[in-house]
């Protein structure tokens, strides 16, 4: 089982296949994402991979989790999440992940919290029909009905489906196929909508219920970019003025 990403949502696209089929994606952004901590059998009882997505302001960061981080030698981390892992997929701390951690066509499961949408009424919330137009229903044709029974047991149950606040859950949606991956500004394209709004953080696995597929073990990291030479300096003003005094 290996690790999953952080990522943040940028929003949804289309992209085009070769067959001219124009296809909705979900851009997921990549974002800083590095390996903060690992989790093993002996000291902790499990094995997991903790990653770090962001950055984070250091005055904004607690003084324990400064500690944490500087003990990974990683810069603070907006979002901070664990990944059950098996112990053959375990990754090396301050290990930055890459894109390519996923593959073109495999599935996989994205989970989020949903967009809020405050206090909502039974039909927009649960999909119910409302009462009559007419035949003496009076200002309450968007209501739910009867929320219970008579005098036995003379309650309502737990659970009913009635008005109340909606949205602002975690959810997970399963099998999305990953249409593209973009290594270069390390985006994520699956297809189809993901769970949050605009620049929420996300959770990309591999999908639970999809079939097999030959996946990288442990992962893919992103390469350290190169440091760029530097160019030799001019020439010194001293050797400058001799030239011009012999040039007179």
């Amino acid at each position: 089982m290996r690790s999953g990403l952080i990522a943040k949502k940028l929003g949804m696209s289309r992209v085009f296949a070769d067959d001219g089929e124009a296809i909705p994606v979900t851009v997921l952004h990549v974002d800083n994402c590095q390996v903060v901590a690992t989790r093993n059998v002996e000291d902790n009882g499990y094995v997991a991979v903790q990653l770090g997505a962001g950055i984070a302001k250091v005055k904004r960061t607690s003084k324990s989790m400064r500690g944490h981080f500087a003990k990974a030698k990683v810069e603070p981390k907006r979002k901070v999440v664990e990944f059950r892992v098996s112990e053959d997929c375990l990754l090396e701390i301050g290990s930055d992940m890459s894109a390519k951690h996923f593959v073109p066509g495999q599935k996989v499961d994205v989970a989020g919290v949903t967009i809020g949408k405050g206090f909502a009424g039974a039909m927009k919330r649960h999909n119910f029909g409302g009462l009559r137009a007419t035949h003496g229903v009076s200002i309450s044709h968007r209501s739910h009905g009867s929320t219970g029974q008579c005098q036995d047991p003379g309650k309502v149950f737990k659970g009913k489906k009635m008005a109340g606040h909606m949205g602002a859950k975690r959810r997970s949606q399963q099998n999305l196929e990953v249409v593209r991956i973009d290594d270069a500004r390390n985006l994520v394209l699956v297809r189809g909508a993901v769970p949050g709004s605009k620049g929420m953080w996300v959770e990309i696995r591999d999908a639970v219920k999809g079939p097999g597929m030959d996946l990288p073990v442990p992962g893919v990291m992103r390469e350290a970019e190169p440091v760029a030479e530097e160019t030799p300096a001019e020439a010194p003003a001293e050797a400058a003025t001799e030239q011009k005094d012999d040039g007179q």
